[in-house]
């Protein structure tokens, strides 16, 4: 099995790559505006990976409710179920972004918001996740 993990976002599109091994590892972000170019992109990620499955980010409150990001969330899911056929998984990615701007140093921060790099670690948490729930690590026994 593929996963390719994605932290939707209306400027940018955060991605990752994993497999049955177990490990997340970042790619570069689908930068591009909205609309087909954009679509075109992700189709290009997700057939040269070869993707058997998404796994999504989906934005909980953090009460747990759902909010107007998670409606935006779900109508990307639902074009990419459309457009892709693929088993899509979603997973709560409550404080991702910024668990992932806390893992660049405060003196980098300034000029790599805009390069995706932010969105792509924050994909990468959410795969791993994912990918940890899927194949929890084995504990050794004394």
């Amino acid at each position: 099995m593929r996963f390719l993990g994605i932290d939707y976002g209306t400027k940018r599109i955060g991605l990752a790559h994993g497999d049955e091994i177990g490990v997340a590892t970042p790619l570069p972000a689908v930068l591009e505006p909205a609309g087909e170019t954009r679509w075109t992109k992700l189709g290009e990620v997700i057939r040269a990976r070869r993707a058997t499955d998404l796994v999504v980010g989906y934005p909980f409150n953090m009460d747990g409710s759902v909010g107007f990001k998670a409606k935006e969330v779900d109508s990307f899911v639902a074009e990419l179920k459309t457009r892709f056929g693929l088993p899509v998984h979603l997973v709560d990615e409550t404080l991702t972004s910024y668990a992932a701007e806390d893992s660049i140093a405060m003196k980098d921060r300034r000029g790599v918001r805009d390069s995706g790099l932010i969105d792509s670690r924050a994909a990468t948490i959410i795969l791993q996740d994912y990918l940890d729930q899927r194949n929890p690590p084995v504990m050794p026994t004394e």
